[in-house]
C-alpha cells in the first residue's frame, strides 16, 4: 500500500510526496506498554530520556521485594539474586550480540563507562601515541579522551562537512597513522539525527592497527545495536534512553577488557571481567529492570505476527525493523512541514528516509531564536527542547549558538502522527 502527502506550498502550487509501502504498527499496543503515555502529554524530548516500560518499572519494584540482598552469600535469596542477574545480563548480550556475556559491562552512564574506559585502556599509551574524535559527538565520547592530553597523548579532530552534515571516511584515513591508539565516534549524531556507517569506519580503522569506540546512545532507541557485526572495540550506550532505568552498559571485546587495567579493588585479577571495570559494583534493581526491553521487542514482534516462530534474536531485528519504519513516517511528516518553512533551516538531513537518519530533528529559524520558539511551544503540552545537548563542538563549529543552540524535536515509536501534527500546529502559531 503507497500512501501520498500534499504539501501546500502557496499559489497554485503543492509539494507531492509519494510514501513508499509501510508496515502496520499497532499504535495503540505500543503507547499501552509506557504508562506515563497515559498523562495528557506530549513527549518529544526522547533524545533527552525516553519514557520508561511499565514492565520495567514492575521489575525493579520486584527485586526490591523479593531480592534486595548482596550477591555472592550462600543462603538462597542471595543465589537468586544472582541467578536474576545473571539472566539479565546474557538477555543484555544476546540484545546486542556479544560473543561472551563477560563482555557487557553495567555502570551508572555512558559518560562514567567511557571515562572509566580511557583511564584503563590508556594506562600503557605513550607520549605522542595519538587518539581520533571527532567535532560531531555528545562530550561523554570526547573529553575523556582529550583530557589525556595532559599525559601527552595528541588529539586530533576528525571534523564533519559542515555543508552535508557528513563525517567523510577519507577525511578520518588521512588523520590515520602508525601512532593512531583509538578512533572515538557516535554511531548517531544527538543534533543531526545523521547514523554514521560505523562498519566501514571500524575498518579503515582496523586497517591502520587502531581501535574504535562508539557512542551508540542516540541510536540504540532506533535501531538494533550488533556488536558483531559492527566490528566494534567498544560500544555505549544508555538505557534511559531507550526506554529504560538510568544505568548505561559498555560493550568491549573479552580479549581487550582482560588486558586493560584493573579500576576495582588490588585483589581483582586480569580476568575479574567486567568487574574490574565496575568499581562499587552496579545497581541491582535497575540492572533487573533491563529484561524489560528484549522481552518488549519479542512480545512486539508477536502482536504482530503472531503465526510466525523465530528465534528471540530475530524478532529482535525485526521489531526494530518495524520501528524504524514507522518513525520514518513520523521523520517524513514533520520534516516536509518545516521543509516548506522558508526562515527554517533543518540541521542535519532533510528526509525521513531510515538509512540515512532516525527522527531526532533540529533546526534554526532565521529570524527567531531557538529559545523563543521553545518557550511558545511549552504552552501547549509539549516538550521539545533548544539547546547544544552537549554537542558543543558541533554547534559552535556550524555558529548556531548565535541562535541560542537548536531547536530539538525528538521522536520514538511511541509517538503520533496526531502528535506530531499538534507540534506542527504549534509551530504554525510562531511562523
Amino acid at each position: 500500500m503507497r500512501g501520498i502527502i500534499f504539501t501546500y506550498l502557496g499559489g497554485n502550487y503543492f509539494y507531492i510526496k509519494i510514501l513508499k509501502s509501510t508496515a502496520y504498527m499497532d499504535i495503540n499496543f505500543v503507547r499501552a506498554q509506557f504508562p506515563a503515555l497515559k498523562d495528557n502529554f506530549i513527549f518529544m524530548d526522547n533524545a533527552g530520556g525516553s519514557q520508561i516500560l511499565g514492565r520495567t518499572v514492575n521489575y525493579i519494584s520486584d527485586y526490591l521485594i523479593h531480592s534486595n540482598v548482596q550477591l555472592g552469600a550462600s543462603y538462597k535469596i542471595s543465589a537468586l539474586a544472582g541467578e536474576r542477574l545473571d539472566q539479565v545480563t546474557a538477555q543484555v548480550a544476546r540484545l546486542i550480540n556479544t560473543k561472551d556475556q563477560k563482555e557487557v559491562v553495567i555502570g551508572p552512564t555512558s559518560t562514567m563507562l567511557m571515562r572509566i574506559l580511557s583511564l584503563s585502556l590508556s594506562h600503557d599509551w605513550k607520549e605522542g601515541d595519538e587518539v581520533i574524535v571527532t567535532n560531531a559527538d555528545h562530550e561523554a565520547n570526547v573529553s575523556c579522551w582529550t583530557d589525556l592530553q595532559e599525559k601527552g597523548i595528541k588529539i586530533k579532530i576528525w571534523k564533519l562537512d559542515p555543508d552535508t552534515f557528513e563525517l567523510e571516511i577519507s577525511e578520518l584515513k588521512k588523520l590515520l597513522n602508525e601512532r593512531t591508539k583509538l578512533v572515538a565516534v557516535t554511531h548517531c549524531s544527538n543534533v543531526l539525527g545523521t547514523i554514521n556507517p560505523i562498519k566501514e569506519i571500524a575498518e579503515a580503522v582496523h586497517q591502520a592497527g587502531a581501535l574504535i569506540c562508539v557512542d551508540g546512545v542516540a541510536y540504540a532507541p532506533h535501531r538494533k545495536v550488533d556488536v558483531q557485526e559492527l566490528d566494534v572495540d567498544f560500544y555505549a550506550f544508555s538505557w534511559y534512553k531507550v526506554y529504560g532505568p538510568h544505568l548505561a552498559v559498555m560493550y568491549g571485546r573479552l580479549d581487550l577488557l582482560t588486558k586493560m587495567k584493573n579500576m576495582n579493588h588490588y585483589f581483582f585479577k586480569p580476568e575479574d571481567v567486567p568487574y574490574k571495570l565496575q568499581p562499587g559494583n552496579y545497581n541491582f534493581e535497575l540492572t533487573y529492570g533491563l529484561r524489560g526491553l528484549p522481552e518488549y521487542l519479542s512480545d512486539l514482534y508477536d502482536h504482530h505476527s503472531p503465526h510466525l516462530n523465530i528465534s528471540v534474536e530475530e524478532k529482535y531485528r525485526k521489531s526494530f525493523e518495524l520501528i524504524a519504519e514507522y518513525e520514518e513516517k513520523l521523520a517524513d511528516l514533520l520534516l516536509d512541514y518545516l521543509n516548506s518553512v522558508e526562515e527554517i533551516k533543518v540541521i542535519g538531513e532533510t528526509s525521513g528516509d531510515a538509512n540515512k537518519r532516525v527522527p531526532t530533528i533540529s533546526f534554526v529559524h532565521e529570524k527567531l531564536k531557538s529559545p523563543d520558539i521553545v518557550a511558545e511551544v511549552d504552552k501547549e503540552n509539549i516538550g521539545i527542547r533548544f539547546g547544544d545537548f552537549y554537542a558543543k563542538k558541533l554547534v559552535h563549529d556550524l555558529d548556531l549558538e548565535k541562535c541560542g543552540g537548536v531547536v530539538r524535536v525528538s521522536l520514538v515509536h511511541y509517538n503520533t502522527e496526531e502528535e506530531v501534527q499538534k507540534v506542527i500546529a504549534a509551530f504554525k502559531k510562531i511562523f
